[in-house]
């Protein structure tokens, strides 16, 4: 079962920032996509069945960022 979700990260401000969490988050197991926005503040991963959203938050934090929660 796949699964796309939309969580809101705080620390986002360049598309440097985009890369980094895009490259933490892409190597987490299961991930088939990621799209990071800093503008809005998000990232969107997509997988092949639900994440552990503590790897997540851990692979976010790795990348210099913080997890806030998923996005309403």
């Amino acid at each position: 079962m796949s699964s796309t979700i939309t969580y809101n990260v705080s620390g986002m401000s360049c598309g440097h920032c985009e890369k980094s969490i895009t490259s933490e988050v892409s190597g987490l197991e299961g991930v088939t996509e990621v799209a990071a926005d800093a503008k809005a503040g998000t990232v969107t991963v997509s997988s092949q069945a639900p994440l552990d959203e503590e790897a997540l938050r851990a692979a976010v934090d790795e990348a210099g960022y913080e997890l806030v929660g998923r996005a309403a």
